[in-house]
């Protein structure tokens, strides 16, 4: 498996955060084509260190020792065949978090059960030709509403405290210009799992010197309407964002 990052990481949703850290694990790599990624420098090809499933394990532990509220493996679907072996070697006393791009095989999810306690998937598009677009997958909306579906049904939401100990955040990234695609995006997650579900609404979008298409930040009015639009789907438990957290202060320093 190649890494770029091991560290606790603070500016996750505050029950994966919490008061110490998420232990996060960035991996080299992606499933996604994403063209305004903000890891591009680490997304287009697996460039950092290379790590056995045994070495992983023992970062694992390192984290797990330094206090932080979970393991959780940043963009690892490439990777989930090491990550599960690694697992099998040490499996920490805090939860496993598996943050995804969503665009995941159903048969990846189902091996993933037993060694995933939470579930954070995107939902990029509820528009295939945008996601084609900027992403270069069409069956993106399909792919990732099924693969979602399974996620919260096997993993109901358990809280101890304020922290997330099991279950499903889903996330969706407002994108300067395509406030429709949003809209829909929404309908989708509502159509297919109603409206108890837990939504990060982020507002974050960062420009990056890569990206053509958005290439602007996304306006406050943008992410009202979004917001609004899942209060009248009847989504209650919604995480937001200030428009501040469009900084590139906010993505990590990556090992190449």
């Amino acid at each position: 498996m190649v890494i770029n990052r091991i560290a606790p990481h603070y500016y996750e949703e505050p029950p994966i955060s919490g008061t110490n850290g998420s232990g996060t694990v960035f991996f080299g790599g992606c499933v996604m084509r994403c063209e305004f990624c903000q890891n591009a420098l680490i997304s287009r090809k697996p460039t950092g260190k290379s790590y056995t499933p045994k070495e992983l394990a023992e970062e694992i532990k390192r984290l797990e020792g330094e206090g932080v509220h979970n393991i959780n493996f940043v963009t690892p679907t490439q990777w989930s065949d090491g990550i599960r072996r690694a697992l099998d070697i040490y499996r920490p006393s805090i939860p496993i978090v598996y943050n995804t791009s969503g665009y995941e095989k159903l048969e990846v999810i189902k091996e993933l059960l037993p060694y995933v306690d939470v579930f954070l998937p995107d939902y990029k598009y509820g528009n295939q030709n945008l996601g084609l677009r900027l992403s270069k997958r069409k069956d993106y909306p399909q792919i990732a509403l099924d693969a979602i579906e399974l996620m919260v049904k096997e993993k109901p939401s358990i809280y101890e405290g304020e922290l997330i100990k099991q279950g499903v955040i889903i996330r969706h990234l407002v994108l300067p210009g395509y406030v429709d695609n949003s809209k829909i995006a929404l309908d989708n997650l509502v159509n297919r799992l109603g409206a108890n579900f837990t939504l990060s609404l982020m507002s974050q979008f960062t420009p990056m010197p890569n990206c053509s298409d958005p290439n602007r930040r996304l306006k406050p009015i943008e992410y009202k309407m979004v917001i609004n639009h899942a209060l009248k789907l009847g989504i209650t438990d919604i995480f937001t964002q200030e428009i501040s957290s469009a900084e590139e202060t906010y993505i990590p320093h990556f090992d190449i």
